[in-house]
Protein backbone atom coordinates (compact mmCIF):
# COMPACT_ATOMS: atom_id res chain seq x y z
CA UNK A 1 0.00 0.00 0.00
CA UNK A 2 0.92 3.58 -0.77
CA UNK A 3 2.64 5.48 2.22
CA UNK A 4 -0.99 7.56 2.70
CA UNK A 5 -3.30 4.19 2.74
CA UNK A 6 -0.69 2.92 4.99
CA UNK A 7 -1.19 5.73 7.11
CA UNK A 8 -4.40 5.96 7.62
CA UNK A 9 -4.64 1.98 8.29
CA UNK A 10 -1.93 2.27 11.38
CA UNK A 11 -4.00 5.44 12.66
CA UNK A 12 -6.84 2.99 13.29
CA UNK A 13 -4.35 0.75 15.08
CA UNK A 14 -3.93 3.31 17.40
CA UNK A 15 -7.29 4.04 17.85
CA UNK A 16 -7.76 0.05 18.95
CA UNK A 17 -5.62 -1.62 20.57
CA UNK A 18 -3.91 1.51 21.70
CA UNK A 19 -5.91 4.09 23.25
CA UNK A 20 -8.93 1.90 23.93
CA UNK A 21 -7.03 -0.29 25.98
CA UNK A 22 -4.98 2.67 27.80
CA UNK A 23 -7.89 3.90 28.68
CA UNK A 24 -9.91 0.49 29.90
CA UNK A 25 -6.97 -0.13 32.24
CA UNK A 26 -6.92 2.93 33.85
CA UNK A 27 -10.43 2.75 34.11
CA UNK A 28 -10.56 -0.46 35.85
CA UNK A 29 -7.92 0.36 38.60
CA UNK A 30 -10.71 2.58 40.62
CA UNK A 31 -14.01 0.63 39.52
CA UNK A 32 -14.99 -2.76 39.29
CA UNK A 33 -14.84 -5.74 37.21
CA UNK A 34 -18.94 -6.35 37.14
CA UNK A 35 -19.02 -2.51 36.27
CA UNK A 36 -16.22 -2.60 33.57
CA UNK A 37 -18.24 -5.52 32.07
CA UNK A 38 -21.86 -3.63 31.76
CA UNK A 39 -20.51 -0.81 30.45
CA UNK A 40 -18.37 -3.25 27.19
CA UNK A 41 -21.78 -5.19 27.03
CA UNK A 42 -22.46 -1.08 25.18
CA UNK A 43 -19.85 -1.87 22.44
CA UNK A 44 -22.42 -3.67 19.58
CA UNK A 45 -25.23 -0.88 20.53
CA UNK A 46 -22.16 1.88 19.68
CA UNK A 47 -21.39 -0.10 16.66
CA UNK A 48 -24.67 -0.40 15.37
CA UNK A 49 -25.69 3.66 16.03
CA UNK A 50 -22.04 4.56 14.68
CA UNK A 51 -22.67 2.56 11.51
CA UNK A 52 -26.13 4.03 10.98
CA UNK A 53 -24.42 7.71 11.26
CA UNK A 54 -21.34 7.05 9.47
CA UNK A 55 -22.02 4.15 6.69
CA UNK A 56 -25.45 4.14 6.23
CA UNK A 57 -25.85 1.27 7.62
CA UNK A 58 -29.76 -0.06 7.69
CA UNK A 59 -31.47 -0.49 11.51
CA UNK A 60 -34.18 -2.02 11.06
CA UNK A 61 -36.76 -3.52 14.74
CA UNK A 62 -35.38 -7.28 14.56
CA UNK A 63 -31.71 -6.12 14.83
CA UNK A 64 -32.24 -3.70 17.95
CA UNK A 65 -34.84 -6.16 19.75
CA UNK A 66 -32.18 -9.17 19.07
CA UNK A 67 -29.09 -6.73 20.00
CA UNK A 68 -31.04 -5.66 23.70
CA UNK A 69 -31.75 -9.09 24.13
CA UNK A 70 -27.94 -10.26 23.34
CA UNK A 71 -26.74 -7.08 25.87
CA UNK A 72 -29.45 -8.47 28.54
CA UNK A 73 -27.79 -12.00 28.19
CA UNK A 74 -24.34 -10.24 28.67
CA UNK A 75 -25.34 -7.71 32.12
CA UNK A 76 -26.48 -11.55 33.69
CA UNK A 77 -23.53 -13.42 32.61
CA UNK A 78 -21.39 -10.85 33.82
CA UNK A 79 -23.11 -11.84 37.46
CA UNK A 80 -25.09 -9.25 37.76
CA UNK A 81 -28.08 -10.92 39.39
CA UNK A 82 -25.98 -12.19 42.02
CA UNK A 83 -25.18 -8.70 43.69
CA UNK A 84 -21.49 -8.47 42.22
CA UNK A 85 -21.69 -5.15 41.21
CA UNK A 86 -20.35 -2.04 42.50
CA UNK A 87 -20.85 1.58 41.12
CA UNK A 88 -17.23 2.51 41.37
CA UNK A 89 -15.96 5.73 40.41
CA UNK A 90 -17.14 8.24 38.01
CA UNK A 91 -13.84 8.78 36.36
CA UNK A 92 -13.22 4.84 35.96
CA UNK A 93 -16.39 4.71 34.58
CA UNK A 94 -16.22 7.36 31.89
CA UNK A 95 -12.55 5.97 30.91
CA UNK A 96 -13.80 2.47 30.64
CA UNK A 97 -16.94 3.89 28.49
CA UNK A 98 -13.72 6.05 26.42
CA UNK A 99 -12.14 2.96 25.87
CA UNK A 100 -15.50 1.23 24.68
CA UNK A 101 -16.28 3.95 22.58
CA UNK A 102 -12.41 4.01 20.77
CA UNK A 103 -13.23 0.14 19.76
CA UNK A 104 -16.76 1.25 18.78
CA UNK A 105 -14.85 3.39 16.18
CA UNK A 106 -12.37 0.90 15.37
CA UNK A 107 -14.91 -1.62 13.64
CA UNK A 108 -16.58 1.29 11.87
CA UNK A 109 -13.69 2.81 10.54
CA UNK A 110 -12.17 -0.06 9.38
CA UNK A 111 -15.35 -0.84 7.74
CA UNK A 112 -15.28 2.03 5.64
CA UNK A 113 -12.05 2.25 5.09
CA UNK A 114 -11.40 1.68 1.17
CA UNK A 115 -8.32 -0.47 1.16
CA UNK A 116 -6.58 -2.76 -0.99
CA UNK A 117 -4.24 -3.74 1.67
CA UNK A 118 -5.22 -7.68 2.93
CA UNK A 119 -5.64 -7.98 6.60
CA UNK A 120 -2.84 -9.68 8.02
CA UNK A 121 -1.07 -6.93 6.11
CA UNK A 122 -3.75 -4.24 8.16
CA UNK A 123 -2.56 -6.37 11.46
CA UNK A 124 0.47 -6.21 11.37
CA UNK A 125 0.47 -2.00 10.32
CA UNK A 126 -2.03 -1.55 13.31
CA UNK A 127 -0.14 -3.41 15.70
CA UNK A 128 2.51 -1.64 14.96
CA UNK A 129 1.36 1.49 15.56
CA UNK A 130 -0.75 0.47 19.02
CA UNK A 131 3.17 -0.59 19.79
CA UNK A 132 4.66 2.76 18.98
CA UNK A 133 1.85 4.71 21.49
CA UNK A 134 2.59 1.94 24.15
CA UNK A 135 6.69 2.71 23.96
CA UNK A 136 5.36 6.75 24.51
CA UNK A 137 3.10 6.42 27.55
CA UNK A 138 5.88 3.46 28.98
CA UNK A 139 7.76 6.38 30.81
CA UNK A 140 4.50 7.35 32.62
CA UNK A 141 3.79 3.58 33.97
CA UNK A 142 7.64 3.58 35.03
CA UNK A 143 6.81 6.33 37.43
CA UNK A 144 4.32 3.78 39.32
CA UNK A 145 4.95 2.27 42.36
CA UNK A 146 3.33 -0.85 40.83
CA UNK A 147 5.50 -0.77 37.77
CA UNK A 148 6.71 -4.14 36.88
CA UNK A 149 10.40 -4.78 36.07
CA UNK A 150 10.52 -6.62 32.78
CA UNK A 151 14.12 -7.86 33.43
CA UNK A 152 13.12 -9.84 36.35
CA UNK A 153 10.23 -12.31 34.45
CA UNK A 154 11.07 -15.72 33.86
CA UNK A 155 11.21 -17.24 30.30
CA UNK A 156 7.95 -18.84 30.95
CA UNK A 157 6.39 -15.73 31.97
CA UNK A 158 7.68 -14.40 28.70
CA UNK A 159 6.56 -17.42 26.75
CA UNK A 160 3.01 -17.04 27.75
CA UNK A 161 2.55 -13.11 27.33
CA UNK A 162 3.70 -13.58 23.66
CA UNK A 163 1.31 -16.21 23.26
CA UNK A 164 -1.13 -14.24 24.45
CA UNK A 165 -0.74 -11.30 22.05
CA UNK A 166 0.11 -13.58 18.81
CA UNK A 167 -3.61 -15.28 20.20
CA UNK A 168 -5.66 -12.08 20.84
CA UNK A 169 -3.51 -9.18 19.27
CA UNK A 170 -2.66 -11.12 16.04
CA UNK A 171 -5.15 -13.67 15.27
CA UNK A 172 -7.97 -12.25 16.84
CA UNK A 173 -7.31 -9.25 14.65
CA UNK A 174 -6.75 -11.15 11.63
CA UNK A 175 -10.12 -12.71 11.65
CA UNK A 176 -11.90 -9.95 13.15
CA UNK A 177 -11.00 -7.85 9.82
CA UNK A 178 -11.41 -10.58 7.21
CA UNK A 179 -14.88 -11.15 8.42
CA UNK A 180 -15.42 -6.88 8.13
CA UNK A 181 -14.32 -7.05 4.49
CA UNK A 182 -17.68 -9.54 4.25
CA UNK A 183 -20.10 -8.34 6.52
CA UNK A 184 -21.44 -5.12 7.86
CA UNK A 185 -20.03 -3.02 11.12
CA UNK A 186 -23.67 -3.93 12.38
CA UNK A 187 -23.73 -7.55 11.89
CA UNK A 188 -19.94 -7.91 13.20
CA UNK A 189 -20.39 -5.91 16.37
CA UNK A 190 -23.96 -8.43 17.16
CA UNK A 191 -20.99 -11.34 17.68
CA UNK A 192 -18.57 -9.25 20.12
CA UNK A 193 -21.70 -10.30 22.74
CA UNK A 194 -20.35 -14.08 22.46
CA UNK A 195 -17.16 -12.70 24.25
CA UNK A 196 -18.46 -13.25 27.80
CA UNK A 197 -19.19 -16.84 26.18
CA UNK A 198 -16.11 -17.77 25.40
CA UNK A 199 -14.52 -16.19 28.81
CA UNK A 200 -17.06 -18.50 30.90
CA UNK A 201 -16.56 -21.77 28.75
CA UNK A 202 -12.65 -21.50 29.72
CA UNK A 203 -13.41 -20.71 33.21
CA UNK A 204 -15.37 -23.78 32.99
CA UNK A 205 -12.81 -25.71 31.34
CA UNK A 206 -9.38 -24.19 32.52
CA UNK A 207 -10.71 -22.89 36.22
CA UNK A 208 -13.55 -25.36 37.00
CA UNK A 209 -15.88 -22.50 37.47
CA UNK A 210 -19.54 -23.06 37.58
CA UNK A 211 -22.56 -20.80 36.27
CA UNK A 212 -25.07 -19.48 38.60
CA UNK A 213 -28.68 -20.38 37.12
CA UNK A 214 -29.24 -17.04 36.02
CA UNK A 215 -25.67 -16.57 34.34
CA UNK A 216 -26.82 -19.80 32.54
CA UNK A 217 -30.13 -17.97 31.11
CA UNK A 218 -28.24 -14.98 30.39
CA UNK A 219 -25.81 -17.52 27.77
CA UNK A 220 -28.55 -18.58 26.36
CA UNK A 221 -30.04 -15.47 25.71
CA UNK A 222 -27.00 -14.31 24.01
CA UNK A 223 -26.75 -16.96 21.84
CA UNK A 224 -30.59 -16.62 21.21
CA UNK A 225 -29.65 -13.88 19.81
CA UNK A 226 -26.83 -13.87 18.06
CA UNK A 227 -28.07 -17.01 15.86
CA UNK A 228 -31.39 -15.01 15.48
CA UNK A 229 -29.30 -11.97 13.95
CA UNK A 230 -27.34 -14.47 11.72
CA UNK A 231 -30.30 -16.26 10.04
CA UNK A 232 -32.84 -13.80 10.54
CA UNK A 233 -34.07 -12.16 6.21
CA UNK A 234 -31.55 -10.32 4.77
CA UNK A 235 -33.32 -7.06 5.09
CA UNK A 236 -32.62 -6.94 8.90
CA UNK A 237 -29.02 -7.02 8.19
CA UNK A 238 -28.92 -5.48 5.25
CA UNK A 239 -26.60 -2.68 4.04
CA UNK A 240 -28.02 0.41 2.61
CA UNK A 241 -27.30 4.18 1.93
CA UNK A 242 -29.52 6.58 3.87
CA UNK A 243 -29.87 8.70 0.93
CA UNK A 244 -31.93 5.83 -1.07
Amino acid sequence: PGTSESLNIGLIGLLNPGISYTLSLLGLTTTTASMSTLLWASEPVLILGLAWLMLGEKVTLPLVTFSTIAIGGVILVGGFATDQAAVGTMTGNLLILGGVLCCAFYTVLARSTRTTTDPLSAVALQQTFALLWAFAIWPLELRSEQAVNLFQLGLVDWFWAGLSGIIYYALAFWFYLQGLTRVSATLAGAFINLIPLFGIGGAYLFLAERLAPLQWIGAGAILLAVFAILFWPEDATEVSSLST
